[in-house]
């Protein structure tokens, strides 16, 4: 798989309102391997970025809400449109968000929540040294989730940070060029990554 661009998607119209408070991510940083120096996130001063976090509009979109509601979370810090692997090699569009309390993964055709995933099982997060769109979330006590943004750091950036903010827990974010990941419970893949004349070439394969 060569192509490592994963398109960014366009948000739609709003509706109502909604009781639930919505709070972008109040980190400002920079877009290298900006936040995350080996496995502690820290700041620096030069090139900021202020993040958006909702870029759903979640208030415009009843389905998200009941969602959240019926989960109890408080506080959405990120929404947005990915793509997401499946453990045959297919990409999926999907919505991501991230709560106070965990990871949602909703299939924007449908309205069908596909996966929760509690932050607390949240083990890490596996990045390329290279600029490409790729990070994996890895969760031991189930499977692990690939998936392509070109809001990639921001995510990541939010992710430790609610981690923190529900635990105290700082969560690992890992730098390679090789990383494994379980795709399903019996499954795992590596991905790699290389520079390839002026682009990243990206490759998945079984172990």
């Amino acid at each position: 798989m060569n192509d490592s661009d994963a398109p960014k998607f366009d948000n739609d119209e709003r509706q109502e309102d909604m009781r639930m408070r919505l709070r972008p991510s109040d980190s400002n940083v920079t877009e290298d391997q900006e936040p995350f120096m080996g496995v502690k996130v820290r700041r620096k001063a030069s090139r900021r970025h202020e993040y958006k976090g909702d870029y759903m509009d979640i208030p415009s979109r009843p389905y998200l809400m009941k969602i959240l509601q019926k989960q109890g979370d408080k506080q959405v810090f990120f929404a947005d449109k990915v793509l997401k692997f499946t453990s045959t090699g297919k990409m999926k569009r999907r919505i991501l968000m991230v709560t106070d309390f965990a990871v949602y993964l909703v299939d924007p055709d449908t309205g069908t929540l596909k996966r929760r995933i509690a932050l607390a099982a949240v083990d890490k997060i596996c990045l390329s040294e290279l600029s490409d769109n790729f990070f994996a979330i890895i969760v031991p006590t189930e499977y692990d989730l690939l998936m392509a943004s070109t809001r990639k750091t921001e995510i990541v950036t939010v992710l430790v940070d609610a981690t923190k903010n529900a635990s105290e827990y700082e969560l690992e974010v890992d730098f390679s060029n090789r990383f494994e990941y379980s795709a399903s419970a019996d499954l795992v893949k590596e991905v790699q990554f290389e520079e390839a004349e002026g682009s990243v070439r990206t490759r998945i394969v079984k172990k």
